[in-house]
């Protein structure tokens, strides 16, 4: 009963999640079919108007509606996060490729490298990094995505080396004298298996940083709707104006879970998998 118990809940979680993406990634790309109004309209008679018929989120401080603005901040939102994620995974896959079908000297110099950048939390190295490359929405991506890239450097490293000492690379090897032909045709399709748990863990990773930094004032400049800018123009508001604050990071925090729950989900039926 206790391994099945979990295994009853998943199918409905998966569920929900993936309609939760499917509605942000409609929202990126079509947020014209959520909601038609102009993010950027404002109306300072209809400043802080609580969530009714006509805004149902409300109004901002500028009497902005604010359903709109999150709709229309899922684009920028999750633009940043997959291409931070995505430029991650390219870093990552290199380096870790680069340390698993090295010699030791070179494998143990780009671990101790890993775990050194790996020993800071990501958002706190990204946040060292913005602080010398500047503000900006590149610059945001590049800090993210090189913060997080150990994360998938150390993995790729990992597969490497255990796909490398496989027994079919070994036979491979005594077919063919082209180590690069061994690398890109056995090692590095097979040793790429298990990345794609750690890019959806990673992308809700990247979500939640952007949306910090964000905050923070590193991210796009205001009036571009963006959930972090806009959690840090209404943060002040809180008290007389809850439903500003609320729903933007409502939206930061239902599509970070959704992502975790989805790279779970991958994790266990690939761990299911190799048991097999």
């Amino acid at each position: 009963m206790t391994d099945t118990a979990p295994a009853l809940k998943w199918p409905l979680s998966v569920a929900v999640s993936s309609a939760v993406l499917a509605s942000a990634a409609v929202a990126a790309l079509a947020p014209d079919l959520l909601s038609g109004s102009d993010p950027l309209h404002t109306d300072l008679l209809a400043a802080h108007e609580s969530p009714s018929l006509a805004h149902p989120f409300g109004t901002d401080q500028l009497g902005r509606d604010v359903l709109t603005r999150v709709v229309h901040g899922a684009r920028l939102s999750l633009f940043i996060g997959v291409t931070a994620t995505a430029l991650a995974v390219a870093i990552g896959v290199t380096l870790g490729l680069i340390a698993g079908i090295g010699n030791r000297l070179v494998d143990a110099v780009a671990s101790r490298a890993f775990d050194l950048l790996g020993a800071f939390p990501e958002i706190l190295l990204a946040l060292v990094l913005i602080t010398f490359t500047g503000t900006g929405t590149a610059n945001l991506i590049l800090a993210i995505g090189i913060a997080a890239a150990p994360r998938f450097a150390r993995v790729m490293r990992a597969e490497t080396r255990a796909v490398r000492g496989s027994e079919f690379v070994a036979q491979a090897g005594l077919l063919t004298r082209s180590r690069a032909r061994i690398v890109v045709r056995h090692i590095l399709p097979n040793a790429l298996r298990s990345l794609p748990v750690v890019v959806t863990l990673g992308l809700g990773t990247s979500i939640l940083g952007a949306a910090a930094l964000s905050f923070l004032g590193f991210g796009p400049e205001p009036p571009v709707p963006e959930w972090g800018s806009m959690l840090a123009e209404a943060h002040g508001d809180l008290r007389i104006a809850w439903w500003s604050v609320v729903f933007p990071g409502a939206a930061v925090t239902v599509v970070v879970l959704a992502t975790t729950v989805l790279g779970r989900y991958a994790g266990h039926r690939f761990e299911r998998r190799a048991q097999l």
